[in-house]
C-alpha cells in the first residue's frame, strides 16, 4: 500500500511578497474564520492574505493545476512552496510559533493521508457545515495592509 504525500509544490509565478501567504477561500464561512484566527494569533504579523476568488489566488490555483473555480483546499505558499490540506495547517501552526509550534510538531507525526483525509471530508462539507456569505470578507483596518 502506498501511502498519499501530502500536497507540497514548487509555485512557478512570482509572489508579490516573502512573507508567508495564506491563500483562502473567502466565501467560505469557515475558510475565513480560519484566516481570523490566525490574524488573532500572528504576534509578529508575518503572514500575508488573499482570497483564491482574486487575481493572484486564481493565478495560483492555476499555476498548481488546481480548480479556480471549485476551491478545494486553501494555500500557504511559504518560500515559493505551496502547502495544501493538512500540510498548509502544520506550515501555519510551526510559523505562529509558541505553543503552536508545539502542536504543529504533533501535528507532524499525523500520517500526511489521515490528515488529507480529514480535511477533505470538511473541505467537501464546509457550505452544508459552515454556510457561505453573500458577501466577500472585508478586512479590518488594521488588517489590510497584509492582504494583497
Amino acid at each position: 500500500m502506498t501511502l498519499a504525500r501530502p500536497f507540497i509544490q514548487r509555485v512557478n509565478i512570482a509572489i508579490p511578497t516573502p512573507a508567508p501567504l495564506i491563500v483562502f477561500d473567502e466565501m467560505c464561512v469557515l475558510c475565513a474564520g480560519f484566516v481570523q484566527w490566525v490574524i488573532r494569533h500572528d504576534r509578529h504579523r508575518a503572514f500575508r492574505f488573499t482570497s483564491a476568488q482574486g487575481p493572484l489566488g486564481q493565478a495560483l490555483y492555476r499555476d498548481l493545476g488546481l480548480d479556480p473555480v471549485h476551491v478545494e483546499t486553501n494555500l500557504v505558499v511559504v518560500d515559493g512552496v505551496a502547502y495544501g490540506k493538512f500540510a498548509g495547517y502544520i506550515q501555519v501552526a510551526a510559523r505562529l510559533g509558541g505553543g503552536w509550534r508545539a502542536a504543529a510538531g504533533l501535528l507532524r507525526l499525523v500520517p500526511a493521508f489521515l490528515g488529507d483525509r480529514a480535511y477533505d471530508l470538511v473541505a467537501r462539507n464546509r457550505y452544508m457545515l459552515f454556510g457561505k456569505r453573500g458577501v466577500c470578507w472585508t478586512p479590518p483596518a488594521d488588517v489590510a495592509a497584509r492582504v494583497i
